[in-house]
C-alpha cells in the first residue's frame, strides 16, 4: 500500500468517527425549550450587570509562562528519548534551547512579573 492511500484511508476514517460522534451526540443530547438554560450562569446563579469584566495583567502572565514552560516539555520528552542518536548537535541545539527558555524567565523574573500582588 502506498503512502498516499495509507494517508487517504486514516484521513477518511478520522472524517467518518469525527462525524459519528458528532451525529449521535447530536442525536442522544438532551433537548429543552426552555429560555433559562440560554442565560449565562455562574455556579448557579444568575449574573447581574455585565457578564464583561477586565482581569489583572498577572493572570496572562502566568498563562504565558506556564504555556512556555509545557511547550519545554513538550520538547524535551522526545529529545530525551533519541539524545544517543543525536550526537553533540543534538547536545548543543537542546542547550540552545532550554538558555533561550531561561533567559525568558530571567526577564520575567527580573520585571517583577512573578510577583503576585
Amino acid at each position: 500500500m502506498s503512502s498516499s492511500v495509507l494517508f487517504l484511508t486514516v484521513f477518511l476514517v478520522a472524517v467518518v468517527l469525527v462525524c459519528a460522534g458528532l451525529g449521535i451526540a447530536f442525536l442522544l443530547a438532551p433537548k429543552s425549550s426552555n429560555l433559562q438554560k440560554g442565560e449565562p450562569y455562574e455556579c448557579g446563579i444568575p449574573t447581574h450587570g455585565t457578564s464583561w469584566m477586565q482581569f489583572r495583567v498577572g493572570y496572562y502572565l502566568y498563562a504565558i509562562l506556564y504555556l512556555m514552560f509545557d511547550v519545554e516539555t513538550i520538547y524535551l520528552f522526545p529529545w530525551a528519548t533519541v539524545v544517543r542518536d543525536l550526537g553533540m548537535a543534538g547536545l548543543y541545539s537542546i542547550l540552545f534551547f532550554v538558555l533561550i527558555l531561561g533567559l525568558g524567565l530571567a526577564y520575567a523574573w527580573k520585571k517583577g512579573a512573578l510577583g503576585w500582588k
